[in-house]
C-alpha cells in the first residue's frame, strides 16, 4: 500500500501493467457493469451545462432515455451515475457505437472537436482505477480493478509494452489529484522497481 496525503493507493496501481486496446474490448467498460458511470457532485452541473452541445453526438434512443430518466440518476449503491439504456447493465446513454462497433463517448468526441472543455467523467477517464471514499469520507482508496475478461487484452498489451497502469493513466491522475501527487507515485514506483531489481541480482 502506498500512502500519499489522504490517499491510499494499491501497490497494483504501480506494479500491474495496462494499456487499453480498443480494437479488442470495443469500449466495453461503457456497457458492462452494475450501473452507469459514477459521477462526482461537481460533475452534475458540468453535464447540465454542456448537455445541449453534446446532444448532437447522441443516438435518438439515448436522447429519449435522457428525457425520460434525466441527465443523471441516483443509484442506491453507487450514488450519482449516468443513465443507461434499458436496465443497469446496458450501454451508457452518452455512448454510441461507431462503424467498427467501438463504443465512443459523446462527451469525449465533443471535447476533441473543441465543442466543450470537459473530456468525460473522471471515473471513466481513470478506469481500471476505481476510487472509493473511506468509511468516514476523509480519505480516498485508489485500487486497480480491471474486468477479468473484458480487460485481458489491455493487460496483455500493457505487459508487451511494459507500461505500468499509473503511467498509462497519468492524464486522469493529474486531473484528479494534481501533478505533485502523480510525481510522488512515480517516485515510489521507481524506488520499488529499483529495489526489486536489486533483490533479483
Amino acid at each position: 500500500m502506498i500512502v500519499i496525503d489522504n490517499t491510499l493507493i494499491s501497490d497494483d496501481v504501480v506494479e500491474k501493467q495496462f494499456v487499453c486496446d480498443l480494437t479488442k474490448c470495443k469500449g466495453g467498460c461503457c456497457e458492462e457493469g452494475d450501473a452507469g458511470a459514477p459521477l462526482d457532485e461537481e460533475e452534475l452541473d458540468i453535464i447540465l451545462a454542456h448537455y445541449e452541445k453534446v446532444k448532437p453526438y447522441l443516438t435518438e434512443a439515448s436522447v429519449k432515455e435522457i428525457e425520460r430518466k434525466g441527465k443523471y440518476v441516483y443509484h442506491k449503491e453507487f450514488g450519482w451515475v449516468t443513465p443507461t439504456l434499458g436496465n443497469d447493465k446496458e450501454i451508457c446513454v452518452y455512448g454510441r457505437r461507431d462503424e467498427k462497433g467501438v463504443i465512443m463517448c459523446a462527451f469525449e468526441q465533443a471535447y476533441y472537436d473543441g465543442v466543450i472543455p470537459w473530456k468525460k467523467p473522471i471515473s471513466c477517464h481513470l478506469f481500471p482505477i476505481i476510487i472509493t471514499r473511506g468509511k468516514r469520507g476523509d480519505y480516498d482508496k485508489v485500487n486497480y480493478e480491471p474486468r477479468e475478461k473484458l480487460c485481458n487484452p489491455a493487460c496483455v498489451l500493457g505487459k508487451k509494452l511494459q507500461v505500468p497502469t499509473y503511467e498509462f493513466l497519468k492524464e486522469p491522475l493529474v486531473r484528479k489529484y494534481g501533478e505533485e501527487f502523480y510525481y510522488a507515485i512515480d517516485k515510489v514506483a521507481k524506488m520499488k522497481a529499483a529495489k526489486k531489481e536489486k533483490a533479483v541480482k
